[in-house]
């Protein structure tokens, strides 16, 4: 039998969330200097570059992939409580299809009317391929797929690194190409900082259609879902004993991720020992070790979470509201930095820094939590998570029969 489900995995998805406000706050800061390889602004006060070099070190490229593992945790989740009903398999591979195909629309959506920088729909891409080709295969097909995708995004790192390394030796004279005019544009201005709603319109949805399939083909994704899938098989976060102590991958995967980080933010400093024309070639090995970094999130605050009294109460039970209802949080996020700091809206992204922006992004999150907790209260769902699940089950999710439980794969 596999183990009760605990307050771990919601608890995660919970602080998640603050992270990911973090993280995605500065795409609205539009009007500002930019460097090519991050959305932090250049200008600002020292307490405000600070800031933005942690966040370059702790939580970028590493809060996505800690949400791509989490949803493949899910992903076993929704299949194991659905095995428990005595649905048959062909109806949760069949929800879990058209879970993913809502989730592309839902992406769509958001992209559309908010933000560029969608997440929703790469994971339905991804959920479509790797369900269709590993919801039955075994452990060990997953392990073996999982090293040959890291060993793939770590030859590519070390690839890029050394190409950003010889092109900058060969062609010094590039560094200055980034300095003439206004030739550069940051991400934040292109996507936030255009006054018409809908020529932003056009462009979010056209930045959203080639990168969405396009992270997934950049292969971190896919990578931390199946190590989300394999984690949850065992029920990795609810185990107090497991091979692999949550301790020791939390230690070790925040570590790993933290020095993946450090040659991005010494360049986004200006301290980089690397020349100027070579500090895109450090992106890769942010995202590689990005993976262990996410990952060893999860597992403290899965960790976390197996240390706290059940059922949790104050604090804890209110975090982890939000965590079962992350889709509702994270789209709410959307739904206040957009019209309050793009340029179409209140344009108040032009105006501030990353200090503040940081600051409405705890706000943001505080007020999910104080939401997400009233709703726990009153036990309702959140309107996203409602609606995701109509539009999935179509009257397939209806229990059966009780049958015992099996685990996928």
């Amino acid at each position: 039998m596999a183990a009760q489900r605990s307050s771990a995995p919601d608890l995660a998805r919970g602080v998640m969330l603050l992270l990911i406000a973090i993280a995605n706050v500065s795409f609205y800061l539009w009007g500002h200097e930019a460097p090519m390889t991050s959305a932090h602004p250049l200008d600002g006060s020292a307490i405000d570059r600070a800031l933005a070099a942690i966040a370059i070190v702790l939580v970028d490229a590493r809060i996505y992939p800690m949400f791509a593992f989490l949803f493949g945790y899910g992903i076993v989740q929704f299949s194991r409580s659905r095995y428990a009903r005595g649905v048959p398999e062909p109806a949760i591979r069949s929800m879990l299809f058209r879970r993913h195909w809502w989730l592309i629309a839902f992406g769509f959506v958001h992209a559309l009317l908010l933000f560029a920088g969608d997440i929703l729909g790469t994971y339905g891409i991804a959920g479509l391929i790797l369900t269709a080709i590993f919801f039955s295969r075994s452990d060990t097909v997953l392990r073996i797929t999982v090293w040959v995708l890291l060993g793939v995004l770590a030859s590519g790192a070390v690839l890029m690194f050394g190409a950003a390394m010889l092109l900058g030796a060969a062609f010094p004279d590039l560094a200055g190409l980034a300095d003439q005019g206004d030739a550069w544009q940051s991400n934040a201005d292109f996507m936030n900082g255009v006054a018409s709603f809908w020529l932003a319109m056009l462009i979010r949805v056209g930045v959203w259609i080639f990168s969405a399939p396009g992270a997934v083909f950049g292969l971190t994704i896919p990578a931390a879902i199946l190590i989300g899938m394999l984690a949850g098989r065992h029920a990795w976060l609810e185990t107090l004993s497991s091979r692999i102590s949550l301790g020791a991958v939390a230690l070790g995967g925040i570590l790993i991720g933290a020095v993946g980080g450090i040659l991005p933010a010494l360049g986004y400093l200006g301290v980089s020992p690397l020349p100027d024309t070579a500090e895109w070639g450090t992106m890769g090995i942010a995202q590689v070790t990005g993976i262990a970094g996410g990952v060893g999130y999860v597992a403290l605050f899965g960790l976390i979470g197996q240390r706290l009294s059940t059922p949790l109460s104050g604090v804890p039970r209110a975090i982890a509201a939000v965590g079962k209802r992350s889709l509702s949080c994270y789209l709410f996020q959307s739904v206040v930095f957009a019209p309050l700091l793009a340029a179409w809206g209140f344009g108040l992204g032009a105006r501030i820094n990353t200090t503040a922006a940081f600051g409405i992004a705890l706000g943001v999150w505080l007020v999910s939590v104080i939401l997400a907790s009233l709703l726990e209260r009153s036990g309702v769902r959140g309107p996203a998570e409602i609606l995701l699940r109509r539009l999935t089950t179509g009257g397939l999710d209806r229990a059966a029969p009780a049958a015992p439980e099996r685990q996928v794969g």
